[in-house]
Formats: structure tokens, sequence, C-alpha cells
């Protein structure tokens, strides 16, 4: 009985094997846990903002690296030479390009100007001409939106002293009175910004057409700072200004595998899904105003969020699973037939176990009548001990216990038979 079992087992237990084999050869590997991203200077908000997520992700086992820049149009070329996997980038610097993709805007950029106070106020950007002006370092996004807002209010090298030069050295030169104005895009957070808005001898140009601006330009936003909002004891800003502003994006390079580019978006949308000074709740991260290709994988988690398996598991046990959802298929194909064939499968495995008994019976049974007076004696004793090995050794559920009985009645039967026909002889 036990090799007939082993007959049919072992050949569905080897089918089994070899389909989940077969199927795995079309899963492809975990991908390996590296990320490279291409931030700004280190004293940028694009670098703060990116040690946020190196720890964020490191504690999911996933190595990050981080390159400083000089900015957007540096991290944009990184970025198609593939030498970094993903990229901080002002919105509005890059419109089009068919090797990279966009993956969320992630918070607010404003763009400040600030002014040498001559004990006058301005009221438009087109005052400054004639200006000292410093637009920010070559390669960043400062400089970018500084040419365009000064184009439109006609302001170039031809009319204006146009200064690239870094943060830092304008702010120094400003404070100093080298300079008469100078354009910085950065978080309200920043201690440049902090410092300007503290110094009596700097005001900042609130922007009376901001939203002449946000109208041309569909990366561009008009904001309000309000009275106070930076500092209530101190009064900063003292009055309501209107300031531009773009938006920080996350750029992708298409070859980062969907497990990586998930799980980095999960981190993205823990550290901006929170209310700041310009934004709501869950404002960011967004997909709104690009014209790139949006990754496929961002567009399905920031439009539906998390999958239900990562709900239930840690991400990288969720991830596993989904890879190997494809083991499904031929596991349901084999299971369905294994399963409707289990119950007869363990009623016979079971019986088996009290049939097997009446082989030596049947063959007892029909001797007896041709058996010599040793013969019967021999068999009997034989058959007692037989009934006390099937008691010893046969082992089945309550459920059986009809068909077990019935064999030890019939043993007993047997040795009726026996007794009788030594009582004859």
């Amino acid at each position: 009985m036990k090799y007939k079992f082993l007959t049919v087992s072992i050949p569905v237990l080897l089918l089994i094997v070899a389909s989940f084999y077969i199927t795995s050869q079309f899963i492809q590997p975990a991908p390996k846990k590296e990320l490279v991203i291409a931030t700004g200077s280190p004293t940028g908000n694009y670098y703060k903002t990116a040690l946020l997520y190196k720890e964020l992700l490191e504690k999911e086992k996933i190595k990050v690296t981080l390159i400083n820049t000089a900015g957007s149009v540096e991290n944009i070329k990184l970025l198609q030479e593939k030498k970094v996997d993903i990229g901080f980038v002002q919105n509005g610097i890059i419109e089009t390009d068919s090797h990279l993709e966009f993956l969320a805007n992630i918070y607010y950029e404003p763009l400040w100007i600030f002014y040498k106070n001559n004990k006058y106020q301005m009221d438009y950007i087109i005052e400054l001409i004639g200006k000292k002006i410093a637009i920010g370092k070559e390669g960043s996004g400062t400089k970018h939106l500084s040419q365009i807002i000064l184009n439109d209010n006609g302001i170039d090298a031809t009319n204006s002293q146009l200064l690239d030069m870094s943060t830092a050295q304008a702010k120094e030169q400003l404070q100093k009175g080298e300079i008469d104005a100078m354009f910085v895009v950065s978080s309200h957070k920043s201690s440049t910004v902090q410092a300007l808005l503290e110094d009596p001898n700097v005001n900042v140009l609130n922007i009376k057409r901001a939203k002449a601006y946000s109208r041309k330009y569909s990366y561009i936003e008009a904001l309000k700072l309000y009275e106070g909002t930076i500092d209530l004891y101190r009064n900063l800003p003292d009055d309501n200004i209107s300031l531009l502003s773009t938006t920080a994006n996350l750029i992708i390079h298409p070859n980062v595998p969907n497990e990586l580019t998930r799980i980095f978006l999960k981190k993205v949308k823990e550290v901006h899904s929170k209310k700041t000074l310009f934004a709501s709740d869950d404002q960011f991260p967004n997909m709104h105003n690009t014209k790139l290709a949006i990754n496929a994988e961002a567009k399905q988690y920031l439009t539906n969020g998390d999958t239900w398996l990562e709900s239930i598991f840690p991400y990288w046990i969720a991830s596993n699973i989904d890879r190997l959802k494809i083991l499904i298929i031929p596991l349901l194909t084999l299971l369905f037939p294994l399963f409707k064939g289990f119950f007869p499968l363990y009623q016979w495995t079971m019986r088996s176990k009290i049939y097997k008994w009446y082989e030596s019976l049947n063959e007892l049974d029909k001797k007896i009548p041709s058996m010599t007076k040793e013969e019967l004696e021999k068999s009997t004793t034989y058959l007692e001990n037989l009934k006390i090995e099937i008691q010893d050794e046969t082992k089945v559920p309550l459920a059986f216990m009809g068909e077990y009985y019935n064999l030890i009645m019939h043993v007993d039967l047997i040795l009726n038979r026996l007794h009788k026909k030594q009582s004859n002889t």
C-alpha cells in the first residue's frame, strides 16, 4: 500500500516543483538596493531634503549616494548621462526629454527679490533697470528663472549689470551695499532668506503683478506671504508680500527599477505630505504642471496609494510577494485537481491501514477446512498474535472506527471457526 501511495504522490510533487522552476525563469530578480541622487550645493535646500530621504531609505537597507552639484541644470545633465538615478530639478527648466521621466512636485520654491533699502519702496520689477543685480550662479535654477522674469520686464545685459554669483556671495555684497538687488529661489526656512528679512537695510520686493506671471507660465504660481508669518514676535515680514514661486521637481531615469521607485516615493510622501507655510496637508507630492512623461510607477502610487499587500506587510515582503504572483497561476492549476482528489486520497490512506490485514485473514480462512490438528493450533496462536498486532499498530481517526471494529469482528469470526474445527477434530 505504501508503495502505491508513493507512486502517486512523488510524480505530483515533481510536477509542482518543475512548474515552479519553469515559471520562476520569467520572474525578474530583486533589484540592487542602491540609489544615486543629484542634489545641489551642500548649503541648499535640495541637499538638506536629500539627507532626509537618505536617512529614511537607509532604514530600509537601501544604500543612498548624494552627489553635490551646481543645481538643476547640472542635475539634468547627470541624469541624461546616466550618472545618477534621481535628481532635484526646478520646475520649468526642463519641459521635454524623451530620456527622462517626471516623479513628482515636492514643495514650493519661492523667488525672493531682495533689494538695497535706499529709503524708497519698489513696486515693480522693471524698477530694477540700470541696477547691479545678482541673478544666481551658472547652472542654477535661480539664474534660469531670474533671466525669464527680467527679460519679461525688458532688463538684460545691455541696460543693467547682471552678475553671476552664488547665493552666499550675493547676500554678502547686498548687505555691504556693493550690489543693488539679488534674486534667490529658496525655501522660507533658508538662513539666507531669514537673515535678509531681518536686515533693516534690505527690502523684499512685493511683486504686485504676481498673478500675471502665474497666468503666463504654467510652472509659476503666485503665493502670498502674510505679515508676521515668519516670526510673529519680530513681525517678519512687516507687511503682506506677493511672491512668485515655482516647485521643486524630482526627475528620474527610466532604468530605475519600479520597486526602488515606489519605496523612494513612499519616503518622499512621508517627508512632504504635511502642512507647511505655503502648502496644505497632502498637497505635495503631486504630478501637476509638467510636460515631461510621468513615470508609470509614480502615477500609480500617487493616484492609488499603498497596495493591499503594503498595508499588511513591510514593503520588501509585500514587494517580493507581488513579484512572485506569477507563480500563483501554475500553483492554482495544480492545486485545484489536487484539492479535488485530496479527500478520496485521504479516505483511501486511512482505510488501507485496515484493509491490508484482510489478505492474511482471507488466506487463513480458505485453509481451515483442510487443516490438521497441529496446523489448527498453530493458526490459532498466529491469529491471536495478529489480533494483538492489529490493536497495537492500527491507529485511525474516529470517523474510521466502524471499519476498524469490523476488522476485529472478522478476526474473532475466524478464531471461532478455528476453535470449532479443533473441537470437531
